[in-house]
């Protein structure tokens, strides 16, 4: 889910004070320990989407007479909203940042890359434990789409596992094949003909 449509649904429901933005995105999100989206990147995001007219911005009063900017969606907002809502969603699975550091220490003598392995699986063990006891605190009469979304995150840890897996029993193999080389192009004018 991105940020900025995430505030446009918050929006498209009533308008809202940033810090009310703020406790909308994180109870969404299912808290902090799921998705920590700093304050700071909720109003660049807001000041984004001001500037590409997707919300608007009024003073309102609050109790203590003091003006606070007022968030609003606008009808190109909420034309964005729906588009986002139209299309899929696809993460990156490809974009893996252990798996860089893993062929990157393929060519690393210093570096040993089943210990690499063994200390990714134990990190993903101890998230699949957490993952797994926050799931369990959840309340299904109140908490069901939250158990969902903890349900999700069991079913990636484990897959990620069985990945590891994989991967510690082709090691060898991997090792003796070279490494990607990129393709550079040649630098300078090209020869006159």
């Amino acid at each position: 889910m991105s940020v900025r449509h995430a505030l446009l649904g918050l929006l498209a429901q009533q308008p809202r004070y940033g810090y009310e933005l703020c406790a909308g995105f994180t109870a969404l999100a299912g808290g902090r320990e799921n998705w920590d989206v700093k304050p700071a990147q909720i109003y660049t995001t807001l000041s984004r989407m001001t500037d590409s007219g997707l919300v608007t911005l009024a003073n309102g009063k609050n109790d203590n007479s003091l003006e606070k900017p007022l968030y609003s969606i606008t009808l190109v907002g909420m034309e964005e909203l729906m588009n986002w809502f139209r299309d899929s969603v696809l993460e990156e699975p490809h974009q893996d940042a252990f798996y860089l550091k893993l062929m990157l220490s393929l060519e690393l003598d210093e570096v040993d890359a089943v210990r690499l392995i063994q200390i990714q699986r134990t990190a993903l063990f101890q998230e699949l434990h957490r993952i797994t006891e926050l799931r369990q605190s959840l309340d299904p009469q109140q908490q069901l789409a939250q158990i969902l979304l903890m349900d999700k995150a069991v079913m990636h840890l484990e897959a990620d596992v069985r990945w590891l897996d994989m991967i510690e029993s082709r090691l060898e193999e991997v090792q003796h094949q070279p490494p990607p080389k990129p393709y550079l192009r040649p630098r300078g004018r090209p020869p006159s003909q």
